[in-house]
């Protein structure tokens, strides 16, 4: 056989069985090897499409355990939208409260998001100090920390003394480099490509 024949199909299978078996080996001493249980600070940010969406699927597969989630929107206005209607069917799971008043540019008033802002943090607080709830998602946070309507310092502390087995998740662009360093898992979503640069509208069910 000369060096640009293809190795026989045996072979070929041989090689991958053994591949896959040290693969395998690595990744269940990783697993072994992690057996500590904490309640996590998860983090969404970046400026790609997808954060809340993602956030959205995080709280299906724990109602799916029949968890408790408690739903934060710090920004989003009270319109319709899908998510909305989906969690209705969820309504003995998942708690959802909409604490926004739109987009900044669309309020165009700092003192009334900044109410807005703080309304919702009080909301969260009390989400988070409930035993019910198994994970709290607190939507946008990241944007009304960006602008200055909550203190990052004060949000911090009380992620802080949340209690050791619930998780919180924070989404929003922009996350804060103290959020970031709290965090147990941080994902940062790319924006390669969007439809409405080539001036296509959002859509329901997609966008909404």
């Amino acid at each position: 056989m000369t060096d640009t024949d293809s190795p026989p199909p045996d072979d070929e299978a041989a090689r991958h069985r053994e591949k896959m078996r040290k693969r395998k080996a690595v990744q269940d001493a990783r697993v072994a090897q992690a057996t500590q249980e904490k309640g996590l600070l998860m983090v969404h940010t970046g400026p790609g499409k997808g954060k809340t969406t993602a956030a959205l699927g995080v709280m299906l597969r724990t109602a799916g355990y029949g968890l408790r989630v408690g739903f934060v929107q710090f920004v989003k206005g009270n319109w319709a939208t899908g998510e909305q209607e989906a969690l209705k069917r969820f309504a003995d799971l998942i708690d959802h409260r909409v604490m926004g008043e739109g987009f900044t540019w669309d309020t165009q008033d700092r003192d009334r998001d900044v109410a807005a802002a703080t309304r919702a943090w009080i909301v969260a607080q009390e989400m988070m100090a409930d035993p019910r709830y198994h994970l709290v998602v607190l939507d946008e946070i990241n944007i009304v920390l960006r602008y200055g309507y909550l203190d990052v310092a004060d949000v911090l502390a009380g992620l802080d003394a949340r209690r050791p087995n619930l998780h919180v998740l924070v989404t929003g662009r922009n996350a804060k480099a103290e959020i970031i360093e709290a965090a147990d898992l941080v994902t940062e979503f790319q924006a390669v490509k969007h439809p409405f640069q080539a001036g296509i509208k959002a859509q329901r069910g997609i966008d909404f």
